[in-house]
């Protein structure tokens, strides 16, 4: 069943609630929906971490968890799906983003090397930025839905076979 398997790779909601990030959110974590793993705070869970994940913003986290208590999803999951997009996976999860955008926007790909300082940063904006910020939108949107919907669907799929199990029994 999905809950269990979600329930073993989930950090301790103590260890989340003493974050120094989160401590704006004040007695909002207290919130117990916030913590519980049920079909649809695991699916919007899902949808609030992956659409995060794809966003090129400083504090993913904080973001996350504040859409996550707006929308009453579990606020571990959602945290802890927005590190898809960690060191080792970002180079190659944003150029999907940059190749993305090129193509919905029909301009042609610029070579670019990336270096690490600001002025970098200031003038990719002009160049690369409109069509890498596209890009990251609209596959944060697709896989926001393909994470909600696949859970619901996964889930819904996981009971069904346990309650055919039942019966045969």
């Amino acid at each position: 069943m999905p809950k269990k398997t979600i329930k073993r790779f989930l950090p301790d909601h103590q260890k989340i609630k003493s974050n120094k990030h989160l401590q704006i959110f004040g007695d909002l974590l207290n919130n117990g929906n916030l913590w519980h793993l049920n079909r649809r705070s695991v699916a919007k869970a899902f949808a609030v971490g992956l659409f995060f994940a794809f966003i090129p913003v400083p504090f993913q986290m904080v973001l996350a968890a504040g859409v996550a208590i707006i929308v009453h999803s579990n606020l571990p999951l959602s945290i802890a799906l927005v590190w898809i997009t960690n060191p080792l996976t970002m180079p190659a999860i944003f150029y999907c983003c940059y190749v993305v955008g090129t193509w919905i926007l029909g301009s042609s790909k610029q070579e670019f090397v990336f270096e690490a300082n600001w002025q970098w940063v200031v003038n990719s904006l002009s160049t690369i930025g409109p069509s890498f910020l596209l890009g990251c939108i609209v596959l944060a949107t697709v896989f926001a839905c393909l994470g909600y919907f696949g859970i619901l669907g996964l889930w819904r799929y996981s009971v069904n076979k346990e309650w055919k199990k039942r019966q045969d029994r």
